[in-house]
């Protein structure tokens, strides 16, 4: 075995030691590897018991709501520190170290009533492998070499297209797909160049301000054999072509003061989503020719929030405005059951075979089955102190939540004893 071929074997051998991450995947991006908040690694413990689930590492950090991300053996996070500055940092995902660090200054303060929000960073970056693409408040889309941090572009979305300042700050989480990377920025929905971060095309504009700073992260499906974006701005849902960026269709969805925040979730040849101050809708695409035509499939008065839901089995479950959980079949618009308990102001979901993983935004954690006949809990386990809006994260058997003013990395099972990681490097020499 040659000397480089040795040392890449020990590396690799010692950080699977620590937590056995190279088991499992990425998670790359807003709501996971595929978007949808689902991931297909091995099957989950059957309950959340310390003697299951572990605290590996936590480092202190300044506010945020961004989620955690990982690629490769780095996990990212953002921060705003003395309300003026915002930093990202890469840490080694196995121990915490700090690899990288950059700032910037980009602060900006919400309005009044989302006071009790904070006016820190909100956007979950997203990584291809080799960039990392970041978001900063006052609307700016920076891109760094994912391994050392260095700067490769930005875009001051302000500057350049003499847009205001979002009055919420840039909420959206990067899409990145093939060559190109788009956000809602700017008053619009946008694509850039992800190599040199030029703009492609800017769409669905509206007034700005308020009003403009659109809240939901895009995600692409194939509606009608068509591959789009899915898009919803603070006023209208929308399937947008991805060469050119015109609107294929456009639906008019009700929200108080525009909080159309969940992003929509795709099922078949529809649109699932859920409005604050709206409804529940299942939105129908068709298709004739090169026309698409979109109308309402059904609608339930439930509102949703914040809480993008996840489907299994064509079954949504979410977490609704009212702080209940809901279960509501995407074929018939059905409710099928509603928890009598109320949680807290935020859920994030994750998903893996017929197990759903809840981060409630108190610092409780909750593990449950995807059962259409009831809210089926197999576990609850109070795992931060502080609150955790930021969307959880899940990779091989790791988790990673970030707290308020934290990031830990917590892992499924005991950690290996340094005896065992020190075995695993003797073994690969």
């Amino acid at each position: 075995m040659s000397h480089h071929l040795s040392r890449v074997l020990i590396i690799s051998l010692s950080l699977t030691a620590c937590c056995a991450w190279s088991r499992g995947g990425d998670w790359p991006q807003w709501r996971g590897p595929t978007r949808d908040g689902q991931v297909r690694d091995a099957a989950w413990p059957s309950s959340l018991s310390t003697n299951n689930l572990t605290q590996s590492w936590r480092v202190e950090l300044g506010p945020s709501y961004s989620g955690p991300i990982v690629s490769g053996g780095l996990v990212f996070t953002t921060e705003t520190v003395n309300k003026k500055t915002e930093v990202v940092r890469a840490f080694d995902r196995a121990t915490g170290k700090q690899a990288w660090q950059v700032e910037w200054e980009g602060s900006i303060s919400v309005p009044f009533f989302a006071k009790s929000s904070g006016d820190w960073i909100r956007s979950t970056p997203a990584c291809d492998g080799e960039s990392l693409f970041v978001a900063g408040m006052r609307d700016m889309l920076v891109c760094l070499d994912a391994r050392t941090g260095q700067e490769r572009w930005r875009f001051d979305f302000v500057k350049k297209l003499a847009a205001p300042v979002p009055d919420f700050g840039f909420v959206c989480s990067p899409l990145v797909d093939g060559e190109a990377v788009y956000v809602q920025a700017g008053a619009g929905f946008a694509k850039l160049n992800k190599q040199t971060g030029a703009l492609l095309w800017h769409t669905l504009k509206d007034q700005g301000g308020m009003f403009g700073s659109a809240f939901s992260s895009p995600i692409i499906a194939e509606l009608c054999g068509k591959r789009q974006l899915i898009v919803q701005t603070r006023e209208q849902l929308a399937g947008v072509d991805l060469a050119s960026g015109s609107p294929l269709w456009t639906q008019h969805v009700a929200a108080t003061r525009g909080m159309n925040i969940l992003t929509p979730v795709p099922f078949g040849d529809g649109v699932f989503t859920s409005a604050y101050g709206g409804k529940t809708w299942f939105f129908r695409v068709s298709r004739e020719g090169e026309a698409f035509k979109v109308a309402p499939s059904w609608s339930h008065k439930a509102q949703g929030y914040m809480c993008t839901p996840v489907v299994i089995n064509g079954v949504a479950y979410e977490q609704l405005r009212s702080q209940h959980v809901m279960a509501v079949d995407l074929n018939t618009g059905k409710e099928l059951w509603t928890t009598g308990e109320s949680f807290g102001k935020y859920w994030s979901l994750v998903a893996n075979g017929d197990r759903i993983l809840a981060l409630d935004q108190r610092g409780w954690l909750y593990l449950f089955n995807a059962n259409p006949d009831k809210f089926d809990l197999v576990d609850k386990r109070k795992i931060a102190d502080a609150e955790t809006w930021a969307h959880l994260g899940v990779a091989g058997d790791q988790l990673f939540i970030r707290e308020l003013k934290a990031l830990a990395v917590w892992c499924w099972g005991a950690p290996a004893t340094p005896q065992k990681a020190k075995a695993a490097v003797e073994a690969a020499r």
